[in-house]
């Protein structure tokens, strides 16, 4: 690839859609982009370390920390009776979050209470002496135990219906019920959750916090502080990564910090072990499906009648939406002409799970391409068959409707499918597969091609707005500020390029700040892929704002009207006359034009009403297609995958570098999950898969040996977002299914693809061994 393709230019004007390189890429590379432990610390800053529980669930009886005020370099040890507010950090204000348990444990690594040190490793050494007494209470961690123990939902659940799903599925002409499982993923951040607070005087203070969510993190503070909001400013620069994990969890460290920090006037800083990290933090949800399908000889789909039940963890977080969002994406990209899907967000002694890149939708997809395969081995067909006779139709059609009552209005899914059948040679290479794995008696291949469908939007309909302020200096430069904050994707070099191209300057002029509550208040976390939606709209809106006022001040300047006034590459023509932009910046001014203004945006279109299950919870859907090929070993369960293809669908792209690399890392971050990465909890309830010895995220080597990645630059969203784009966070992470399927594939050929394997994720080679030898054993 010619690598100028990708390089940015610093000649560039109207750079949006532009593939510049991300603005702090040389920074990565080079160790020079500065995070939270890098930053210089304050005189006299403390360190602080959690003081965790040893049990999954019990009362305590007594508590003696006696030993651990007395250790070395211990300055103070805060508990439950240190909070001056609110000792709940429940970001769904159900009020079931303690920031610190005072008489019942919850889950094995609750913290209890947390020392302050001089360093801090005095402060992690003090904190393993204290002498706790417990009884003990019965405990469950998975969602087999929680149904047995009749454990307690910690939301309502949701019910998605639509049709008459009881009598469809009892007159259908083929009926299958089953049961798959879909494991969790913890978030694996390269940078772990870390504050640091610093007092200010009356009862002000400033954290810094590796958080997606600096609004959050500004009101839990001021809960636990007893203090109005405005004494609170978060700052975010950026974040080595968070994927959903640093929405809520980043409260618990932020709020710990600011309460010692406010009582002993003093900076202190919370950096966890990795360890203490993953045992405290909560993951992605799994999963348990149970479904009862009906369908025709053809293997279209009549009817389905699916619960999903979830493990939540001890308390609520951001189960409720995390639950539904699975339902919404239960369909996958098909239609069901009848339907039920309920979710069960089940209570566990477990860490609480949280929101994770996806959000549920990977989770409610994945059971649906199970359907899928299902019905393909029923009836003896190619998969992709039974994919496209189900897909949903096409405007006008009387098969749009998804079962929470929302038309898909902009169905392109065939086309990007078809297209990735013709461009991977899938029929050729699938017929290939079959004739190579009739003779080789022990690695077998598979194949598979699976869609995407991913609605977006907020399904709190509320938090489905941002703000933005855009400052006009002097010498013609440019400050911008959002609250969508920068965890690696992007989003600060896009907004960027939203802002130079408007007002047609060269991206160096545009400065990017850190994400701050003290310029853009109230802002929603930046997660459910629409960072770029959100805070390029608004950022937007603010420079639309001034370039009008800059219009307004050249048609009364040079007396022309404001069809005369054309903004050019870093100058701006009035007329016959051209200046450049930073001239009649200069000269707007003096003449006392305001160079300042506060953006704002909120999605058109969007309602939802949980109770009856019907709305429009997203403004549009994105789309994609992979095609992945697999090699396993039938006598170990390994694998290799072969090969992937992708088509991605992300609108009119702000920035095809940018958005290449989000399809590429989200890929493999799906195949992660359903591949290496399993979490396992003991008979007492610890988290033993719990640092990288023990846990396998996916390594470079685990890439596909052939990886080709396009987007589909035929595409440019309906709907008015901004530069017709669509989001690229979360929709191709379930381009990694392809993967799975492909391998489920080269399992069902040890008995002639007559079997739907029982193939749960994920698909470490233990389970595929196992779910081979089932097939052998028939």
């Amino acid at each position: 690839m010619d690598n100028t393709t990708f390089e940015a230019k610093s000649t560039i004007s109207g750079s949006m859609h532009a593939p510049l390189r991300h603005d702090s890429a040389h920074k990565h590379v080079t160790g020079t982009a500065e995070y939270i432990d890098d930053m210089p610390e304050p005189a006299g800053t403390l360190h602080a370390a959690l003081g965790m529980a040893d049990r999954a669930h019990a009362d305590i009886l007594a508590i003696d920390l006696a030993a651990v005020r007395a250790a070395p370099g211990v300055v103070t040890v805060i508990t439950a009776a240190d909070i001056p507010g609110i000792n709940d950090i429940a970001s769904t204000g159900q009020h079931d979050e303690p920031l610190l348990a005072t008489d019942r444990i919850e889950f094995h690594g609750q913290p209890i209470f947390v020392v302050i040190g001089e360093t801090r490793d005095q402060a992690r050494r003090a904190a393993r002496l204290a002498k706790i007494d417990y009884r003990d209470l019965p405990h469950w961690t998975d969602i087999d135990a929680a149904l047995e123990n009749d454990a307690p939902l910690v939301v309502k659940p949701m019910t998605l219906t639509r049709g008459d799903p009881k009598t469809e599925i009892d007159k259908a002409p083929l009926r299958i019920q089953g049961q798959m499982r879909i494991g969790g993923q913890e978030h694996f951040y390269l940078e772990g959750q870390i504050a640091l607070a610093i007092p200010g005087e009356d009862e002000d203070i400033t954290v810094w916090s590796s958080t997606q969510h600096p609004s959050e993190v500004q009101h839990m503070v001021s809960h636990v502080l007893g203090c109005a909001n405005h004494a609170v400013t978060v700052n975010t620069r950026r974040m080595g990564g968070g994927f959903g994990g640093k929405e809520t969890q980043g409260n618990l460290f932020a709020c710990l910090a600011a309460v010692a920090a406010k009582k002993l006037n003093r900076a202190v800083k919370f950096r966890p072990d990795r360890d203490e990290d993953m045992a405290v933090t909560g993951k992605r949800h799994d999963f348990r499906v149970d479904y009862d399908l009906a369908f025709d000889e053809d293997g279209r789909i009549h009817a389905v009648d699916a619960t999903y039940a979830a493990r939540c963890g001890f308390s609520a977080d951001l189960s409720g939406p995390v639950t539904d969002r699975a339902l919404f994406h239960a369909d996958s990209s098909y239609f069901y002409p009848h339907v039920h899907l309920t979710s069960k967000p089940l209570k566990t002694h477990t860490c609480s799970n949280t929101a994770f890149r996806g959000f549920g939708g990977p989770q409610g997809m994945l059971g649906g391409e199970r359907f899928i395969e299902e019905i393909a081995y029923a009836v003896g067909k190619d998969p992709l068959d039974i994919r496209k006779l189900n897909f949903y139709g096409q405007p006008g059609s009387d098969r749009t409707l998804t079962p929470y009552h929302q038309e898909v209005e902009d169905n392109i899914i065939l086309q990007l499918v078809e297209e990735m059948e013709a461009s991977s040679d899938y029929r050729a290479r699938r017929q290939a597969i079959v004739d190579f794995n009739e003779n080789s008696p022990v690695i077998r291949k598979g194949i598979a091609l699976t869609p995407v469908k991913f609605g977006i939007s907020f399904t709190m309909t509320a938090y489905n707005q941002a703000g933005a302020l855009v400052h006009i200096y002097q010498d013609g430069s440019i400050h911008l500020n959002h609250g969508g904050t920068e965890m690696g994707q992007g989003l600060y070099t896009k907004v960027a390029q939203v802002v130079a191209d408007t007002f047609n300057v060269d991206i160096d002029r545009v400065k990017i700040t850190a994400t701050t509550t003290g310029k853009v208040p109230n802002t929603s976390a930046t997660a459910a892929s629409s960072g770029s939606d959100l805070n390029g709209m608004a950022a937007y809106d603010a420079a639309r704002q001034l370039k009008e006022r800059l219009i307004d001040f050249a048609c009364r300047q040079f007396e022309v009207t404001s069809t005369e006034v054309e903004f050019l590459p870093n100058e701006v023509r009035f007329g016959e006359e051209i200046v450049p932009f930073d001239t009649l910046v200069r000269a707007a001014y003096y003449d006392r034009v305001q160079l300042s203004a506060a953006g704002f945006y909120k999605t058109p279109k969007i309602h939802w009403d949980r109770a009856a299950g019907k709305g429009r919870p997203f403004y549009y859907f994105a789309y994609g297609a992979a095609c992945s090929e697999v090699s396993i070993d039938t006598l170990t369960g390994e694998y290799l995958v072969d090969r992937t293809d992708i088509l991605h669908d992300v609108g009119k792209s702000l920035n095809p570098a940018i958005d290449i690399g989000q399809v590429e890392g989200a890929f493999v971050q799906g195949v992660g999950w359903l591949t290496t990465e399993e979490l396992w909890w003991d008979a007492k309830g610890r988290l033993r898969t719990h640092a990288p010895s023990t846990y396998k995220i996916p390594l470079a080597s685990d890439r596909p040996k052939i990886f080709n990645v396009k987007l589909a630059d035929w595409s440019e969203n309906r709907e008015q977002t901004i530069g017709r784009s669509k989001a690229v966070g979360e929709p191709p992470f379930m381009l990694g299914i392809s993967v799975f399927e492909a391998i489920s594939m080269a399992v069902a050929s040890i008995a002639d693809y007559s079997v739907c394997p029982r193939l749960d994720a994920p698909a470490t080679p233990e389970r595929v061994l196992m779910a081979v030898e089932r097939l052998k054993a028939m």
